[in-house]
């Protein structure tokens, strides 16, 4: 049966689906239909359905937090199902923290791995111990220790090489007793000897002031990732845009701010239908209504070719764009 999708994705584009399973217990995975094109979805907070649907969407709502005290570390083990958020509130709280430059970041524990996701200055991989997934092919339940998931920038190999053969169930995070704080990103460079709580709300304050509220104004967060460019490139880009932001990657990379690279081209307020750059954070693209899955190709086109003009650097996006029928990626000249 036919269920509309537009409040199960915060960019909430009109679309439906042909079969929605909500998966409460991960025992429901066995007798789910795997043979027809799936889309496996948290809270909806990284992914925009272009256009109906032509397959099944398997929606993951398991909870559950198990805690193991360890002599110098704490292992949660936590269920995919879990809003991201709440688990790193939960943890500032009962005083173990570590993931508080993750605070406010969209989304559930089980999408948290496929992207990797990161914010000021630290990477969910930090803290991964393991990954517990549902292997479609075999209907058991597998577990990759953290060197098998093959992190890399908002990359993994469940974007990769276990894309559409595996569900991820469970996530095991190692929260150090030893806390270091992470406060070489922007507004966090003026605190001096922070206690975990006042990194946690600078970091709340921060997104809050940038980034649109999805339930007030639709939007799916960072649209586009931060691209990595040679530092050759970077000095040459330097010598005509001194104040562009750039990140050491390794000693010969460096990550400069897409958001900044936007901006800077004009594209603050640009309008296709509903769709606009967000006025305060170029980075995000907002939804105003009355907009489709066109609006936004030609939208990410329009800015991956001005950028590309301007500065001679691809964007790709960093939200997953669902077509009828699988995933899609829109590139320079191309969409595949």
């Amino acid at each position: 049966m036919a269920q509309s999708l537009q409040s199960f994705h915060t960019f909430s584009l009109p679309s439906q689906c042909q079969h929605f399973y909500q998966i409460d217990d991960v025992n429901q995975l066995i007798t789910t239909d795997f043979s027809v094109p799936f889309c496996i979805l948290g809270e909806g907070s990284n992914t925009v359905f272009l256009s109906d649907y032509q397959g099944s969407v398997i929606h993951m709502t398991t909870k559950g937090v198990a805690i193991q005290e360890q002599s110098d570390a704490f292992l949660f083990h936590v269920a995919a199902g879990e809003n991201w958020h709440q688990l790193v509130a939960m943890t500032i709280a009962n005083g173990m923290p570590g993931l508080e430059n993750l605070a406010l970041i969209p989304g559930t524990v089980g999408a948290a791995p496929v992207q990797n996701i990161g914010a000021y200055g630290v990477e969910l991989e930090k803290f991964v111990s393991y990954v517990e997934y549902f292997d479609i092919a075999t209907k058991t339940i597998k577990r990759l220790a953290k060197d098998e998931c093959q992190f890399s920038y908002r990359d993994s190999i469940f974007k990769h090489a276990l894309k559409n053969k595996a569900v991820i169930t469970h996530v095991g995070l190692l929260l150090p007793k030893k806390w270091q704080p992470v406060l070489s990103y922007g507004p966090l460079q003026k605190l001096t000897q922070p206690s975990p709580q006042q990194v946690f709300e600078q970091i709340i304050a921060t997104r809050n002031s940038k980034l649109p509220n999805p339930s007030e104004l639709a939007n799916a967060g960072s649209f586009f990732k931060n691209p990595v460019i040679s530092n050759e490139q970077l000095a040459l880009l330097l010598q005509q845009y001194p104040n562009l932001p750039h990140y050491f990657v390794d000693s010969e990379h460096h990550k400069v701010a897409a958001g900044w690279l936007i901006e800077q081209a004009g594209l603050k307020g640009y309008k296709i239908a509903g769709v606009e750059v967000h006025q305060q954070q170029a980075l995000v693209l907002v939804n105003h209504g009355n907009s489709n899955g066109d609006d936004l190709i030609k939208m990410v086109k329009h800015i991956q070719q001005q950028v590309w003009q301007k500065y001679q650097i691809a964007l790709q996006h960093e939200v997953r764009l669902i077509n009828a029928e699988c995933e899609c990626h829109i590139e320079l000249g191309a969409s595949s």
